[in-house]
């Protein structure tokens, strides 16, 4: 199932599942968004879990975005995002994670993720979605020693229908 999202620079995204036939194109953008990228392998692993949710935000063809989070006991872990470079700042990201809200209406409602401390733009659209400061894990990233600030958002904002 695919739903159309209007993108604040007017061109509508698709946000749907992600699959195996994206991974070619994920890895361009994981390449393009972050110094050290997950593997294919680490992607293939997450499509592949039943406790994980993994969509794609597309413009046509092109992969736009993606959004990996898995479920764990009782939290929801957004294990990885990215918007392809020269669609940032559009709403894509915002779009993702309110559709991922809408898939995991009907159980949990608690999301934790970790965040570079220097990612101020990342920060600032988790935190208009409503997660809080939670801490931080000191020297996390492994390629630079980057600490990562974590959010945790205890009850997602519900959508009065």
């Amino acid at each position: 199932m695919s739903q159309q999202v209007e993108e604040r620079a007017g061109a509508a995204v698709g946000i749907r599942r992600l699959t195996y036939s994206d991974l070619p194109q994920v890895g361009a953008v994981e390449r393009r968004s972050f110094v050290t990228p997950w593997s294919l392998a680490m992607f293939v692993l997450e499509l592949s879990k039943p406790s994980s949710v993994c969509l794609a935000a597309t413009t046509g063809d092109e992969l736009a975005g993606y959004v990996v989070c898995s479920r764990y006991e009782d939290v929801w872990h957004i294990m990885n995002i990215a918007v392809n470079p020269a669609r940032r700042r559009s709403g894509v990201a915002t779009a993702l994670m309110s559709r991922l809200f809408e898939e995991t209406l009907e159980t949990l409602d608690r999301y934790t993720l970790e965040v570079r401390v220097s990612n101020g733009a990342a920060i600032e659209m988790y935190e208009s979605l409503g997660f809080k400061q939670a801490g931080v894990r000191r020297r996390y990233y492994h390629d630079n020693g980057e600490d990562a600030l974590i959010m945790w958002l205890e009850e997602r904002p519900r959508t009065s229908a």
